[in-house]
């Protein structure tokens, strides 16, 4: 009894100081494989990997229970499985989250991001991998929600091991999962993770790089939401600001360039900055690009750019860009409602990058049939515009009511 209490409260302090990862290295000496609520052991290429599903973790070997706060912040997401690695040799730190697999097998891109913490690290994959779910079902594709992280500065740790190691836990879902690339990832670096899984999208041989379908399907999203609000086709002399000109945004500009709107952009890459300036006539924001006094404000950075604090310091009146997760939370969905701004839900515009995926799966890709799904975006904005005004619900709501029936539609097929 004694020797049971002392490990038991050895453990509980031990683990309740440290974030996951921190948890995760302490204990890659014993090369020890966390799945299934049960440490086991397992020596694989990458030291230690953790299957995080429900809301506890079980040490069988030890006979105890220890509840997380950790695992808690999963559930409400709804997600069959989140899958966490760390490698010691090329420093891997990543997060793999599959939310639902109703629809087909997850298929969300990997990104890499300098995380201020593990716990942002967590939320980000979380919201992502959801929105994957609800993206792929509203467009009608036959493909389930998920999405990987990498956490770090791309700059300093990309690597062919890196992306390696990292394919060979893609390819411990078996096919549940399917990546690709995003934000700071290149079709280059799936190749290297296509090394080790054939459960890799969007390389060369396939549809390649899906930036150009998003940034088309962008496009046709604010398109189609300025008819929507003013009855106009074009754009011309409209004022948009694009926060964010990378691989997507800059296509975005150019598009919109094409057709003649005022661009005014910002990035925190100020070369991305001077391209735009140099190249499309763009104008430099001055000062917070949100508060920036335009026609369209286009986010087409990372999310959580828009809550209840700096929604009433908007100078628009359309929110339309590619960035995922663009709201905090429900509130500012209410919120950007209530004032009377048309927003475009984020899952319903940006589907182009998908879509283009999604067609290259069979290994024979159709640029022409990708292009004429991607460009029905037009169509499906003005759809949840449509329900967004009958029901009079926020449009952030009423896209994900859209997807949800899609699924439970799907749902009561399989049965």
């Amino acid at each position: 009894f004694f020797f049971f209490f002392f490990f038991f409260f050895f453990f509980f302090f031990f683990f309740k100081q440290k974030t996951a990862y921190e948890m995760l290295r302490s204990l890659v000496g014993s090369e020890m494989c966390i799945r299934d609520f049960f440490f086991f052991k397992q020596k694989t290429a990458y030291e230690i990997s953790a299957c995080l599903v429900g809301s506890e973790m079980c040490i069988r070997d030890r006979g105890i229970i220890i509840m997380s706060e950790f695992f808690k912040s999963i559930t409400p997401y709804g997600h069959e499985q989140v899958m966490f690695c760390y490698d010691k040799e090329t420093g891997l730190k990543a997060i793999i989250a599959v939310h639902d697999t109703t629809m087909g097998p997850a298929l969300g891109g990997t990104r890499i991001w300098d995380y201020k913490s593990d716990d942002d690290a967590l939320y980000d994959v979380l919201r992502l991998s959801q929105g994957m779910t609800y993206k792929n079902a509203a467009a009608n594709l036959k493909l389930g929600g998920g999405k990987g992280v990498i956490i770090g500065d791309a700059k300093k740790i990309k690597n062919a091991e890196l992306f390696r190691i990292y394919g060979r836990l893609v390819e411990t879902f078996k096919g549940k999962y399917i990546t690709a690339e995003d934000v700071n990832t290149t079709v280059e670096d799936m190749e290297y993770v296509h090394e080790e899984t054939e459960h890799v999208a969007g390389l060369k041989e396939s549809s390649g790089d899906p930036s150009p379908y998003t940034a088309l399907g962008v496009y046709n999203g604010i398109k189609s939401a300025f008819k929507y609000k003013y009855g106009v086709d074009t754009l011309k002399d409209v004022r948009i600001a694009v926060q964010g000109t990378g691989k997507v945004g800059y296509g975005v500009c150019e598009l919109l360039h094409n057709e003649g709107a005022k661009l005014i952009v910002a990035d925190i890459n100020k070369d991305n900055v001077e391209k735009a300036i140099n190249i499309l006539g763009a104008t430099e924001a001055k000062g917070n690009i949100i508060e920036q006094e335009c026609d369209i404000f286009a986010p087409c950075a990372l999310g959580a750019v828009l809550s209840v604090e700096n929604i009433p310091k908007l100078k628009c009146s359309i929110v339309a860009g590619a960035a995922n997760n663009v709201l905090v939370d429900d509130d500012a969905g209410k919120l950007i409602h209530d004032s009377g701004i048309l927003y475009v839900p984020d899952f319903i515009i940006n589907a182009g990058g998908v879509i283009s995926v999604y067609y290259g799966l069979n290994g024979k890709f159709s640029h022409d049939k990708a292009v004429a799904k991607v460009e029905e975006i037009f169509n499906s904005v003005q759809n949840i515009l449509d329900i967004s005004k009958k029901d009079d619900l926020p449009t952030s709501k009423a896209a994900v009511n859209y997807a949800k029936q899609i699924i439970e539609e799907n749902k009561k097929v399989k049965i």
